[in-house]
């Protein structure tokens, strides 16, 4: 369902909340639902991070907070059923003469839109392992196959599919751009960047349907939320939308207490018996290994920079993977190590597809800094959560990263794999560097905290609802 690579394999921090299906506040006359686009996906994403903390932040604010999901499950007439099927859709396995069939039949029916039927969630399904991926909920609603369908009949017939059969919302919150709207009620849309259209080459969107579908949601959204000043510029900038229907609420830096607050004898523990690394002994990167993160330039820049401590790279690969990781093929990394008079072959730079949520705040915690340096993000929430957790950082001085950083970080141009080496080399060879970045980085990152990301949620919400649903 994802459209751009956003998979870090990793399990990003401030996702992982606990699931709370009850309200957090005293609830208030607004309902707001949420789209559980990319909350469905198996692995962690930024936007599925932002979606939780969106649900999170709803709770906390006191509104009664609906959850709007498209997985696969069929709307049964039996409860039992839908509760099941919206944790394993895989309830029953249709032909493929009955699956066509269902197909076209969606095709033809989608003009009239699709309905949604509530998720028990009855507890009759036995639901810890999910905790750390369900948002905060009062409401379940699903419709079947609902994101996928939306883009194949945007494709057919121009126009966003409708959702009938929930109980209408005072605000309806897609938190990604998606062919859809739910009539009859205020619908919002956030739009985290314009990277297709910005950097064509680092995604594999079709760029016309991208454009067209992006013209649509400004078309047909009461309001457009954004998450940096630098992308409601490019919002503004390059589809001459008026900037008094966008607002950038920035996001939330999270991470649970019972991790960031870890011993440093337990983080070393961990990152040497987990990983074989040494507590502040190697550079970090964590996210996907894709052409938008610049992987291939950090790599270069690492290994002329020559500096004796490991670098990490923990991510699931995607789309052009093996070009970003060439110099690795190449076998240029490799060197030797002593130890007890016995010779080992080590690797120069270190790679791992997955790590638990718990041992990755630990990895990041343990890094002597975290290198970052992405060619472009409407965000960039690692850097943040790297910098909530004291690890000094080294970034990219383009698109949202500045404004998120302030003076809190080292950095660089990253189409320029020279300046990352010698910023490499700086914060290796730097201890008075590191530790006031790791000070400084702790203070920015509380400008981000979850009360003040609640206060400007809560003011957008405020000013757009119906004027009967307002607290008076």
């Amino acid at each position: 369902m994802l459209l751009r690579g956003d998979e870090t394999g990793a399990g990003t921090p401030g996702g992982f909340m606990p699931a709370a299906p009850a309200q957090l506040g005293s609830p208030r006359r607004g309902t707001v639902m949420i789209d559980g686009y990319n909350l469905a996906l198996e692995a962690g994403t930024g936007v599925a991070t932002y979606a939780r903390n969106l649900s999170f932040a709803c709770g906390a604010l006191g509104y009664r907070t609906e959850i709007l999901y498209g997985t696969r499950a069929a709307p049964s007439a039996d409860p039992l059923l839908r509760e099941i099927a919206f944790f394993d859709p895989n309830v029953g396995s249709p032909s493929l003469l009955l699956e066509i069939t269902r197909r076209l039949r969606q095709l033809m029916t989608s003009p009239l839109g699709v309905r949604a039927k509530d998720v028990p969630m009855s507890g009759k399904v036995i639901t810890r392992s999910f905790q750390s991926r369900l948002p905060h909920y009062d409401r379940i609603w699903n419709a079947p196959e609902l994101f996928s369908r939306s883009y194949w009949h945007f494709h057919a017939y121009k126009h966003f599919l409708t959702v009938s059969g929930v109980d209408k919302p005072a605000l309806m919150h897609w938190t990604y751009p998606l062919p859809i709207r739910l009539p009859g009620t205020r619908n919002i849309y956030t739009l985290h960047d314009l990277v297709p259209l910005r950097l064509p080459f680092t995604t594999l969107d079709n760029k016309k349907f991208y454009k067209r579908m992006i013209q649509g949601v400004l078309d047909r959204a009461d309001h457009i939320v954004t998450v940096s000043e630098a992308s409601k510029r490019d919002i503004v900038d390059l589809f001459g939308y008026p900037e008094e229907k966008i607002t950038n609420t920035y996001q939330a830096v999270s991470i649970p207490a019972k991790y960031a607050q870890k011993s440093d004898d337990l983080v070393r523990e961990e990152v040497e018996g987990a990983f074989g690394l040494k507590y502040k002994g190697y550079f970090l990167f964590f996210g996907a290994i894709e052409p938008k993160k610049n992987i291939g330039r950090l790599v270069e820049a690492y290994l002329a920079s020559q500096v004796s401590e490991p670098l990490v790279l923990l991510g699931k690969t995607a789309w052009k993977a093996g070009e970003e990781l060439r110099f690795l093929n190449e076998g240029s990394n490799r060197y030797l190590e002593q130890l007890d008079n016995l010779t080992f072959t080590r690797d120069r730079v270190r790679r791992f597809d997955y790590a638990p949520f718990p041992l990755l705040v630990s990895l990041i915690r343990g890094a002597k800094a975290l290198v970052f340096p992405s060619l472009y993000e409407g965000f960039g929430l690692p850097v943040l959560e790297a910098m909530s957790l004291g690890t000094p950082v080294i970034t990219s001085n383009t698109s949202s990263i500045p404004e998120v950083v302030g003076d809190a970080a080292l950095m660089v141009d990253p189409y320029d794999p020279r300046a990352i080496a010698n910023a490499i080399k700086t914060m290796a060879g730097d201890a008075e560097l590191r530790a006031s970045l790791s000070a400084r980085g702790r203070m920015q990152a509380a400008q981000f905290s979850e009360a003040r990301y609640h206060a400007r949620i809560g003011a957008l919400y405020e000013r757009l609802m119906p004027e009967g649903q307002k607290v008076g």
